[in-house]
């Protein structure tokens, strides 16, 4: 009577129970499918009523309390006239050639994203790493189908990491796309160039309404803005604007005092002087009277941060010009490169303050990106990579 109405539960209804047996280290329950009317060829579709024996498939089950199951089922075999060929009838819960239910695949991949190792997941189950490898990524496809006819997001972030090395052919990188205003991963595509990424991107409707991306200062970037989404502004990043000036000070400190001395005064140049304590600015004051040429680039750095603090566009227009004269008047290399640069890019920061988008969410996501690789100790396929990455994201 329990083992009937544990049946009730655990098979569909196509499905009727009549034997129970241990098996290996779990039980074989042994089912028969209910006798329906008529079979629907799988070929050609046409309703079949003609019998021709019956069949046993042995199919591996969702264990029961951490007790492995496995289904005999007991089935009948049909005659097509149209085509002239057997088949045996279908079973909901088992799709055609296989050995095992779609239920206990959906219970491996769930394993697979909880624990970190598939290796592990192996020898637990007693399984083949072929059939983890399948059935989790399968699962992973599965479930990510639903967004087979997204559109572009109306605020589009840009942002790349490293990938793989690739012998005789470079490096290549991985590009993540995410929907800014909604916080969450759009897409990956493979490469950071212009034509490579338009190969896989210009298929994706709604390229229109991409109104605003947020990207960091990359020529390549904005090239492929400029050709993928014609009404888009450009957003340049803030924290990658206000960490230009950084390197400069490095260098110009490992100049100074070595690869390793003093470095833990010269990061303290690298804050913002504005969250720092009174005690400590007058530290780096004193630190830069001795050094002029760093105490002018910190001073720029400062600058760049005060012009990140101003209110209304018109404000920081007229501070990021009358910043960019003084930098090319500055006698320092890499100041006047700076100023290059700020004005060569002047427009997608000034975006910033009318729009007020940053990359923060890309940067997070970029990073999770990089934690499912090393998770994974690397990638050799990106179909893969791609389907785990937008896993971890998205669900």
């Amino acid at each position: 009577m329990l083992e009937q109405s544990l049946s009730r539960a655990v098979l569909p209804q196509d499905l009727k129970l009549f034997n129970v047996r241990v098996y290996k280290s779990g039980h074989l329950w042994e089912v028969e499918k209910i006798r329906q009317e008529c079979e629907i060829c799988p070929k050609c579709a046409t309703p079949s009523t003609a019998r021709a024996g019956r069949c046993t498939s042995l199919v591996r089950d969702e264990p029961l309390r951490q007790n492995g199951l496995w289904l005999k089922i007991h089935k009948h075999r049909y005659y097509c006239k149209k085509c002239r060929k057997p088949f045996t009838e279908a079973v909901s819960i088992v799709w055609p050639k296989r050995r095992s239910t779609q239920r206990f695949r959906k219970f491996i991949g769930a394993l697979c994203e909880n624990i970190v190792d598939l290796e592990r997941v192996r020898s637990i189950h007693r399984l083949s790493s072929g059939f983890i490898y399948e059935a989790y990524y399968s699962q992973i496809s599965i479930k990510l189908r639903e967004r087979l006819n997204m559109s572009w997001p109306e605020v589009l972030g840009i942002d790349e990491h490293f990938f793989r090395r690739v012998k005789n052919e470079g490096t290549e990188f991985v590009t993540m796309l995410t929907d800014v205003k909604k916080r969450r991963l759009f897409d990956v595509a493979l490469g950071k160039n212009t034509k490579t990424l338009m190969e896989q991107l210009a298929h994706i409707p709604g390229r229109d309404k991409v109104k605003i991306v947020v990207m960091d200062l990359s020529s390549g970037y904005r090239a492929l803005v400029q050709k993928l989404f014609p009404n888009a502004e450009i957003v340049a990043d803030k924290f990658h604007v206000l960490r230009l000036p950084s390197p400069m000070i490095m260098k110009i400190g490992r100049q100074i005092h070595g690869h390793r001395q003093e470095l833990k005064t010269r990061r303290k140049l690298l804050y913002n002087r504005q969250n720092l304590d009174y005690f400590v600015r007058q530290d780096i004051d004193r630190y830069l009277e001795n050094h002029p040429v760093l105490n002018e680039i910190y001073r720029a750095k400062e600058k760049l941060h005060q012009i990140y603090r101003t209110r209304g566009i018109e404000k920081a227009t007229a501070a990021l010009t009358k910043f960019i004269g003084e930098l090319k008047e500055s006698k320092v290399e890499d100041l006047n490169r700076l100023g290059r640069t700020l004005k060569k890019w002047a427009a997608q920061i000034l975006s910033y303050f009318e729009h007020r988008y940053t990359n923060a969410i890309t940067e997070c996501l970029n990073n999770r990106g990089k934690l499912v690789q090393k998770r994974g100790y690397g990638f050799k396929s990106f179909k893969n990579y791609r389907l785990r990455v937008l896993s971890a994201c998205l669900h």
